[in-house]
């Protein structure tokens, strides 16, 4: 697997969250986060969106976890809207693994990623979230990042 080490610096977010099994209530968050963000004109060619799975399944029951559409905005950024939520982002170390972006390729990288870490010598930060991690110029070219918290 392609994989980096970042440090991603912390960042502000404005994010949508559903709550429930993971799975296509996902993609269909990210499609109506998507949305928004273009009507409010939030989007251009240096926009970073995230999806994050805020729990893990194998601990929290499917229709307790969370999932959230986010992208970053500048710090001094303020949104009064009661369909987006502001939050942060704690920044650290992390392993990037750029891959294809097909729902095939995210769910073997998602099987892949554990291994690899631990093959690499590497241990999950289980304090920060996992990261999938979309910018223009990578959608353009078919790929997107899964960006895995370090220690």
């Amino acid at each position: 697997m392609n994989v980096i080490i970042e440090d991603i610096p912390s960042c502000k977010i404005v994010y949508m969250r559903q709550t429930g099994p993971y799975g296509m209530a996902n993609s269909q968050l990210m499609e109506k986060f998507k949305c928004w963000v273009q009507a409010n004109s939030f989007l251009n060619s240096m926009s970073v969106i995230l999806g994050i799975a805020q729990d893990n399944p194998a601990w929290v029951k499917p229709e307790n976890c969370r999932y959230d559409a986010c992208m970053v905005v500048p710090e001094d950024c303020c949104v009064n809207s009661d369909e987006v939520s502001m939050g942060n982002i704690s920044g650290g170390s992390y392993a990037v693994f750029k891959i294809p972006h097909t729902a095939e390729a995210v769910q073997k990288a998602w099987a892949d990623i554990f291994m690899e870490l631990k093959n690499r010598g590497l241990r999950l930060d289980e304090t920060k979230p996992i990261l999938e991690r979309y910018t223009v110029e990578l959608i353009n070219k078919h790929y997107c990042e899964i960006c895995v918290p370090v220690q």
